[in-house]
């Protein structure tokens, strides 16, 4: 401030995570969004289910506590990691996130795609996304409005945000005040 008064802020992070997986061929591969296995639609490729939408919020924690990303912690190189259920890359993200002295606040998703809507399996994601993180998980749906290179035919999208707070410490340990000057972290 100009008056040379300090401001204490709330310390925040932010993390933003995105991913992308082409649509399979594959009628038998399943589709899974959020956690929730969509019937009669073929899925994604990836190395593990290639839920889009776990992925992004994955990248979103990681990235708002600097700790890499999705490929990083579980590369596809690794054949542990072939099938994997994303809902739980996502809990050990939020462990990470935890681990770093951060708790979760919110995050919000969109995922881009024509078809199938999301209005039908939008509570059930949100759902199983917030249990997991242990804060709000938010989900909105986009088309593409004609745009083919957006996410009809080759590929479909997500992008998450996340923002999270230091981690409440009841032990006196670092990171136990809620409230620090501006750009400080949790220690």
């Amino acid at each position: 401030m100009t008056d040379g008064r300090s401001v204490d802020l709330p310390a925040l992070r932010i993390g933003q995570g995105f991913d992308v997986h082409p649509w399979s061929d594959d009628p038998a591969r399943p589709l899974v969004l959020g956690g929730v296995t969509v019937p009669d639609h073929a899925g994604l490729v990836g190395h593990s289910d290639a839920d889009v939408i776990a992925h992004a919020c994955t990248d979103a924690l990681l990235g708002g506590v600097g700790a890499g990303d999705i490929g990083q912690l579980f590369p596809d190189t690794d054949p542990a990691n072939a099938g994997a259920d994303s809902l739980a890359l996502l809990a050990h993200a939020v462990s990470v996130v935890a681990d770093a002295g951060w708790v979760p606040i919110n995050v919000d998703c969109t995922v881009v795609l024509d078809r199938p809507k999301i209005a039908p399996i939008r509570e059930d994601m949100e759902r199983n996304l917030s249990r997991v993180v242990g804060a709000p998980v938010t989900i909105k749906g986009k088309r593409t409005e004609g745009m083919p290179s957006l996410g009809v035919g080759p590929h479909c999208w997500a992008v998450a945000l996340l923002t999270a707070a230091p981690r409440p410490a009841t032990d006196g340990a670092p990171g136990s005040s809620t409230s620090t000057s501006a750009g400080s972290e949790p220690g």
